[in-house]
């Protein structure tokens, strides 16, 4: 089945705008940050990792109250953090023989909100 395009949106021409394609290529990233970005939306593209990014949005955890809020096994959110931990997404501290849990940097946090703002905008 072939998707019909809105006429603004295609080229009325086959004559190419070397100028755009120039400037595009210019600020066109690169493939191994295309592939890293790739990786950092694909960890997120899980809804457990996305509610874990929840909660650490707000404060630091160790896994056992990640696991209480969350209403999983503490193995199976362990399983989740080491991905996010893999990705720097996620970072953590020890203290004694707990282990807490934060997000990695104020990006984190800010991705995961814009990511709410847009799922929330009309």
């Amino acid at each position: 089945m072939e998707t019909q395009v809105p006429p603004r949106e295609k080229c009325e021409s086959a004559d190419v705008d070397e100028a755009r394609v120039r400037e595009t290529q210019e600020h066109l990233i690169d493939g191994l940050t295309a592939t890293r970005l790739a990786w950092t939306f694909k960890a997120l593209s899980d809804p457990t990792r996305v509610r874990i990014i929840s909660a650490l949005s707000h404060h630091e955890m160790c896994v056992y109250d990640l696991a209480a809020a969350l209403g999983m096994s503490q193995s199976a959110v362990s399983h989740q953090l080491r991905t996010l931990r893999e990705m720097r997404l996620v970072r953590f501290r020890k203290e004694g023989r707990h282990v807490y849990y934060t997000l990695d940097d104020a990006h984190i946090h800010d991705l995961f909100h814009q990511g709410l703002e847009h799922l929330n905008h009309d």
